[in-house]
């Protein structure tokens, strides 16, 4: 089969969202399928570029396609369109709502991935022309919870073939051969000079530092454990800064923030915690700005099962679909 993949961020970028677009990809191409993917904008990227990035053993061919940014994606959403037509694709998979209603709309085989509860004014309206286009073939949720409020709001049944429930995941070929935690740390300090005492008490945390995601907690811990190494990987550089200086200001020498790293180095990070947290807190900001906590389904938390050490999460609905007591400690998001 042939899929279009339409990505609804520009690359390379450190938002999540293209990590589990690019993933995706891989998982199809890994299915046998034809793939490419389209990308907003006019920055043409090596592959091996993209595959250090993104962890990727499978790169799929990407095609950059023009999008002003005062169009707000919906020339860019067209021209996806079209170019997923000319390639006579079978289906086209996107996040990306412009496209999807467009597809459907025209009558192409549309798969509409949704993160979260459309917004603004003219989310709903591209929400209803995907359902009422011909070529719906398929709602891909997170979670059961949005699965709900989606069936609520726009009035349908949550059940049937036309919808499907699957929340993030982890590519477990990169998690098979992880070092133990002593092993990982000595890695760490030989390649990317990032050093911890052999027998400390190490607790991670890996992803953005978004609002709602739990940073001022973790200082909290770390100012409560003065004993333990805290390690935040992950930021846009502002961010990291911003938390370095109140690091500093604190005098909080036991944290230690290395900003961006490659998803190919990721699991590695996370292989010398002893402990990974997930101090969501009940408000938690999407890169897009909005409130996600009723519908979280993040990367990390399927990362963390993965590489096989201790979580601490916070006690959240949507968490408690796929964490439970026999694999997280479920704590209240604001308690240190």
């Amino acid at each position: 089969m042939k899929i279009a993949v339409v990505a609804p961020t520009y690359l390379p970028s450190r938002r999540a969202n293209t990590i589990q677009v690019m993933k995706m990809a891989q998982a199809f191409l890994q299915l046998g399928h034809r793939v490419r993917v389209s990308v907003p904008g006019a920055s043409p990227v090596e592959q091996s570029n993209l595959a250090e990035q993104y962890g990727l053993q499978h790169v799929p061919q990407v095609e950059w396609l023009p999008a002003r940014p005062r169009l707000r994606r919906y020339d860019y959403g067209l021209r996806a369109v079209r170019w997923a037509r000319a390639w006579n694709a079978d289906c086209l998979y996107t996040r990306l709502p412009q496209s999807a209603a467009l597809a459907s709309l025209l009558g192409q085989p549309t798969l509409f991935e949704v993160h979260d509860m459309p917004q603004g004014r003219l989310g709903p309206v591209l929400f209803n022309l995907y359902q009422r286009g011909r070529g719906a073939c398929r709602l891909v949720v997170i979670s059961q919870a949005l699965a709900q409020s989606l069936s609520r709001r726009f009035q349908f049944e949550p059940g049937g073939d036309t919808l499907l429930v699957a929340p993030d995941g982890v590519d477990l070929a990169r998690y098979a051969q992880l070092p133990a935690a002593t092993q990982a740390r000595e890695i760490l300090a030989k390649r990317e000079g990032v050093h911890f005492a052999p027998d400390a008490l190490v607790a991670g945390y890996t992803g953005n530092l978004y609002a709602g995601r739990g940073r001022e907690l973790i200082m909290e811990l770390a100012a409560h454990r003065p004993e333990w190494r805290f390690l935040l990987v992950g930021g846009d550089p502002v961010a990291v800064e911003h938390q370095r200086q109140i690091a500093a200001q604190r005098g909080l020498a036991n944290v230690i923030l290395t900003g961006f790293v490659p998803n190919a180095k990721l699991p590695l990070y996370q292989a010398a915690c002893n402990v990974l947290l997930m101090p969501y807190q009940e408000m938690v900001a999407a890169s897009s700005g909005g409130n996600i906590a009723s519908y979280l389904s993040p990367l990390k938390l399927f990362e963390y099962l993965a590489s096989g050490r201790a979580i601490l999460s916070s006690d959240l609905p949507a968490l408690r679909e796929v964490l439970d007591t026999d694999c997280a400690l479920l704590l209240p998001p604001d308690n240190p």
